[in-house]
Order: structure tokens, then sequence, then C-alpha cells
């Protein structure tokens, strides 16, 4: 045999690392396959591998609605159309001079004019739609105009709701709230077996629930012709609750260095 023909070699399996997942087979000279070679975990990587805490968080937050509208109508009907005209807009006046005073925005204040013929008499009416932030000026301002004007104004019933992005920025709130419970939890679990909780590794949200608030059963509309402003904003609450799952890290608890 010579020498060229003693050094000629041939590689039947290629160890690569675990991590490589790309390459589970390798080739061998006859193009056959054998599995790869695992590197086995050093007892630091394992130990490392299996430090984790799983845990779970919930949370449930609630918001009251932020806006509430009222209108407020004027009507007359007379059979000279000046003289229907000059009625309502007298009270029309008084009104929007009442909200000026009491501080209402003029951008939160809409109003609309109808004049129309009614057999051989005219009928005008004005529409006064006002949206309010402060709910205990809306109670004073319509309690005052009930007082001093007659029945020919009319008054509606709030309306309250909540401005565009409330209920995404409450959907937001209570996945942070959730995830801030999950870690108090963690944080706990580690304290009490003696180890520190490292950084979170998995954070999932798994489930997320909205909802209207209702008025309590034992407060019956029965008892009332109409539902009270209380109620009102109960029954326009919103609630949002989110359900999450964690995983952190693990770390041993340091051990101090002993000054000599």
């Amino acid at each position: 045999m010579s020498l060229q023909e003693a050094r000629q070699s041939r590689v039947f399996v290629e160890l690569v690392p675990w991590t490589d997942r790309g390459r589970e087979n390798n080739l061998v000279s006859g193009g056959e396959t054998l599995p790869a070679l695992r590197r086995p975990l050093s007892s630091a990587q394992a130990q490392t591998s299996s430090r984790e805490v799983h845990v779970s968080g919930t949370a449930e937050v609630s918001a009251s609605p932020d806006r509430a509208q009222v209108a407020v109508r004027v009507s007359s009907t007379k059979e000279a159309a000046a003289e229907a005209k000059k009625s309502v807009c007298r009270r029309l006046d008084y009104i929007t001079q009442t909200l000026q005073q009491q501080g209402v925005q003029s951008e939160n204040v809409t109003v609309t004019k109808d004049f129309k013929r009614v057999e051989s008499a005219y009928h005008m009416e004005a529409e006064v739609c006002i949206t309010f932030t402060e709910f205990g000026k809306m109670q004073n301002i319509c309690n005052f105009l009930v007082e001093k004007l007659d029945s020919s104004v009319v008054i509606s019933q709030p309306q309250f709701y909540h401005t565009p992005g409330s209920v995404e920025n409450l959907r937001r709130q209570a996945c942070l709230v959730a995830v801030e419970n999950a870690w108090r939890k963690a944080q706990g679990v580690c304290n009490l077996v003696g180890q520190t909780l490292g950084k979170p590794l998995l954070i999932k949200e798994e489930e997320t629930k909205e909802w209207e608030g209702q008025i309590d059963d034992h407060q019956s509309p029965r008892l009332s012709s109409s539902p009270t402003v209380q109620q009102k904003i109960k029954s326009a609450t919103i609630h949002a609750a989110s359900r999450v799952f964690v995983t952190f890290e693990v770390k041993g608890k340091e051990k101090k260095k002993k000054h000599i």
C-alpha cells in the first residue's frame, strides 16, 4: 500500500451542537444517514433551563362614563309667524346665556331650529344639545332651567356614554394589572423557597372579557317611573377583565462575599 493511499480517510459522523436543530441527521460515506450525536447539557445548563416559575394573574377594572348629553327642546305655535319665532328665540337666548354663565363651553353646545306651518298656524321648535363632563353641574343647570322656564320647555333625561378610546384604555389597564398581579405572585413564591425572581421569559394574555354594568335587581324600575341619575351611571359603567400566564426565570440566592 502506498503512502498516499494510507493517508486517505472518510468521516462517518459529524458532531453538531444540540442547538443546531436544522442538522438532526448527518450523511455517512455511503449516502446513508445516522442521527446526530447530541452534546449533553452541562450540569449548570440543565439547572438553569429547569429553573422557572409559571404563574397566572387576573385583574378586573371598571370605568364610569365620562360624558353625558342633555337635550333641551323649546317650541311655540302661533297664528303669526313672527310671534312663534319671537317666543322661541326669547327662551332660547335665556338658555344659552345660562349655559355661558355656568361655564359651559360653546363647542359643547349645539342648537338646531325647525320652522313649519301647521294647518292655519306656524310652529317653531328649537333644540339645544349640551355635552357635559361634570355631572354635578349638569344636574344644577337642568334643575335651574326647569324652575325658571314654563312647561313648553322639555328637558330630556341625560344619556351617559364613554369617549372614543376609553374602552381600549380599559382593556390595556386590565392586562397590565393582571401582569403585575402575576409578578407579585411569582415574587412571593420565590421568597418562600429562598430564591430570586429573574426576568420574564413568556407573557401571554389568555382571556379577556368586557361587559356593561346593570342596575341591581333590588332597585327595580317599578319603584320609580324612570331610573335615577346614579342608576344610569351605574348602567353605563363598563368593566374589563384579563387573565394572563407568565413564565419567570428563577435565580439562586447570591452568596455574600466575606470580607477579610
